[in-house]
């Protein structure tokens, strides 16, 4: 919307009045230079290479599992974790990329176990 002003006294004809816009225009549009690629290091100085401590680490052998194990047994369950070092009976065994036992500890808690975190329990020992 264009609004004239009205002419004030001293306004000549020869200079018309300006135009007084409400709605500013379009801006033009910026088109910035992208930025340059970095640059390569010079040879000989190139940082070492980043060791990170909290990355895990995978157990490769964890997919061949162990075999011997059947539903029933008594098992101590070896390795890291909340019930390490505890002697449990397999519930159930399944197959798959890793090999795993569905377990049941002495005090009645069920748990998940790779079978390579087994370790069979002799049928005299507790």
């Amino acid at each position: 919307m264009v609004r004239r002003s009205r002419p004030v006294a001293g306004q000549s004809a020869r200079h018309p009045p300006q135009e007084v816009r409400l709605i500013p225009g379009k801006r033009r549009p910026v088109y910035r230079r992208p930025a340059p690629p970095p640059k390569a290091p010079l040879p000989g100085t190139e940082p070492p290479p980043v060791v990170r401590s909290n990355v895990a680490s995978i157990d490769l052998t964890a997919a061949r599992g162990k075999d011997g194990f059947t539903t029933g047994d008594r098992v101590r369950i070896a390795g890291t974790g909340l019930y390490s070092g505890e002697a449990a009976v397999i519930e159930r065994l399944s197959g798959g990329v890793i090999p795993t036992a569905l377990v049941r500890t002495e005090a009645g808690r069920t748990r998940q176990v790779r079978t390579i975190d087994l370790e069979q329990i002799p049928r005299g020992e507790s």
